[in-house]
């Protein structure tokens, strides 16, 4: 069994705040987070996918395919967007780095192991260089 990772950055905006909560409540829970005027980040993203080479080809999955997948199905959404109201698998849900890194594996599963022997691994989100959240699907 092989993995390989391909990283990935994007960047975007979002609040962490809950509507039925007044705003000093959000900002005593979530902090500069909370910012009423919203706030980004330079996110880094990381997919690891395992499989088994093949011997003809010499590659577990062609890795120009794998950058196509990421970007057509998390970052063409995600760059230069405001994850709380532009992202399609994001509505409805807090907008944290650990729920973002989920909904990426999410939306990435199905693509990525339509590739015969291919399965995803893991996806890595940083969010600053010292905060990130991975998710292995379990």
């Amino acid at each position: 069994m092989i993995y390989i990772t391909r990283k990935e950055h994007f960047n975007a905006a979002h609040r962490m705040y809950r509507e039925e909560w007044s705003e000093e409540k959000n900002a005593e829970v979530f902090g500069k987070c909370a910012n009423p005027n919203w706030h980004g980040h330079n996110y880094n993203l990381f997919v690891t996918i395992k499989g088994e080479i093949s011997y003809a080809t010499g590659y577990l999955m062609d890795l120009k395919e794998l950058k196509v997948i990421i970007h057509e199905y998390v970052v063409d959404k995600l760059d230069h967007k405001n994850l709380n109201k532009d992202v399609d698998f994001m509505q409805g849900k807090m907008a944290s780095t650990e729920l973002l890194c989920i909904e990426i594996f999410n939306q990435l599963k199905a693509p990525i192991e339509a590739n015969a022997g291919v399965q995803l691994h893991s996806v890595k989100l940083y969010e600053t260089e010292n905060n990130y959240a991975e998710y292995f699907g379990e």
